[in-house]
C-alpha cells in the first residue's frame, strides 16, 4: 500500500538522494503492476515525499520511466560485462554465454522490457539522440567487440562482425518474447530458451566458418 505524505518534520533528502529514491521507488512500483499502471503520485508516496517532489528531478511521468529503463539497462550491462571478463576472448562459448546471459537477464524483469527497447526506451527528446543509442545499446557493442575477435580467429571478414552480432542478437530477442509469450512451452514443451539459443548459434557461426574454408 502507498504511504501517506510525509509529514512536516520528517527527514529531509540530500539533494541527489531524492532522484534515485524516486528512480527506486518507481522501478518497484512496475515489477509490482506494470508500466502501464504507473502514476507520478504512486512514486513520490512510495518514496515518501510530497506528490510535488518528482518534479525537481523529471519534467514528466515519461522522464521517470526513460530514468527506470537507464536501471535496467544498468542491470543487463553489468550482467553481460561480468560474463565477457569470465570467458575466453573472441570463443564461441563466451558468445554463448553472453547470450544466454541477456536472455536470463531480459526475461527476469519483464516489466521494463517495454522501456528499455521501446521507441521511447532508447531516446528521450531531440538532443543527442546518437549519443543516447549509443550509451544505452553498450551491452551490444560489447557482443559487437567479441564477434570481431571470434571473425579473426575463424577468419571470418571482420566487416561482418555487426552483421553476425545483429543476428545472434535477433536469435536472443526471438526467444525472449517466445517465452514472455508461453509459446516454447506450449509448442515445445521441455525445451528451453538457453539451449535453443547454444544450438541456434552454434549451427549459425559453424556455417559462417566453414563457408570461409
Amino acid at each position: 500500500m502507498p504511504r501517506n505524505e510525509p509529514q512536516q518534520g520528517s527527514k529531509p533528502y540530500h539533494h541527489g538522494d531524492l532522484r534515485n529514491a524516486l528512480i527506486v521507488a518507481a522501478a518497484e512500483l512496475i515489477e509490482e503492476t506494470g508500466a502501464d499502471h504507473f502514476a507520478m503520485v504512486d512514486a513520490a508516496r512510495r518514496a515518501g515525499v510530497s506528490t510535488a517532489a518528482p518534479y525537481r528531478h523529471f519534467r514528466d511521468r515519461e522522464d521517470l520511466l526513460f530514468s527506470v529503463g537507464e536501471l535496467g539497462f544498468y542491470a543487463l550491462d553489468a550482467e553481460l560485462e561480468r560474463i565477457r571478463d569470465q570467458n575466453k576472448r573472441g570463443s564461441i562459448d563466451t558468445l554463448i554465454a553472453m547470450g544466454q546471459s541477456y536472455i536470463r537477464c531480459v526475461t527476469s524483469m519483464p516489466a521494463f522490457f517495454t522501456l528499455m527497447w521501446g521507441e521511447q526506451g532508447m531516446v528521450r527528446g531531440e538532443e543527442n539522440v546518437q549519443e543516447k543509442i549509443e550509451e544505452r545499446a553498450r551491452g551490444f557493442w560489447m557482443l559487437v567487440e567479441q564477434v570481431a575477435a571470434w571473425c579473426e580467429r575463424e577468419g571470418v571478414d571482420e566487416p561482418a562482425a555487426l552483421e553476425i552480432s545483429m543476428n545472434l542478437w535477433s536469435i536472443c530477442m526471438g526467444l525472449c518474447h517466445l517465452h514472455f509469450n508461453r509459446q516454447i512451452e506450449r509448442f515445445a514443451p521441455g525445451l528451453n530458451p538457453y539451449d535453443m539459443l547454444s544450438s541456434s548459434a552454434r549451427a549459425y557461426l559453424g556455417g559462417l566458418a566453414v563457408a570461409k574454408h
